[in-house]
């Protein structure tokens, strides 16, 4: 029987050393992302001293989670020229810095030896995954939970190699 899968919320709020997020796919639907989306595509461009115009709930666990003492890093594996959507994330990713996340980016190029996984995923603690399944087109379609000892060591080992080649976010230029 599949394991039932909890709210990103209460996932880390269940961890304590770390939360690895590995995002591999070049484009997103994310119907809660739409606006937000079209609004930077037209020019919009949140002023990152205005927190409240762009802080959600999101950061607010993230931040209360590195509060905690998480680790909480974020590793994208991108084509290039990237696409109008990893622009988009690009733009974005400050706001993720500025939650208590580490983000590097990774150019598909260097990746071509490495073992990935099928699916984008979080790993809370080393034990617990949560899959995230897209259609082609980049809708979501469902989060899957795994926690076979030897599935987790794999994705964390492609995840850290991903991480160790990785361009921090500061140094990474689109």
């Amino acid at each position: 029987m599949p394991l039932k899968v909890p709210p990103f919320a209460e996932l880390l709020a269940g961890c304590q050393r770390s939360a690895l997020h590995l995002e591999m796919r070049d484009v997103y639907g994310v119907a809660d992302e739409d606006e937000d989306f079209a609004a930077w595509k037209a020019g919009h461009r949140y002023d990152l001293n205005d927190r409240a115009s762009w802080w959600n709930g999101f950061h607010d666990v993230v931040a209360e989670a590195v509060g905690r003492g998480v680790a909480v890093r974020r590793a994208r594996i991108v084509s290039e020229p990237v696409t109008d959507y990893i622009r988009y994330e690009y733009a974005c990713t400050p706001q993720n810095i500025a939650a208590g996340e580490e983000v590097r980016w990774l150019p598909r190029r260097l990746a071509s030896d490495l073992m990935l996984p099928g699916n984008d995923l979080w790993i809370f603690d080393d034990r617990l995954i949560r899959f995230g399944l897209f259609s082609g087109d980049g809708a979501f379609v469902a989060h899957e939970l795994e926690e076979a000892p030897d599935v987790v060591k794999q994705c964390v080992g492609a995840f850290e190699a991903v991480w160790d080649r990785a361009i921090p976010h500061e140094e990474f230029q689109i």
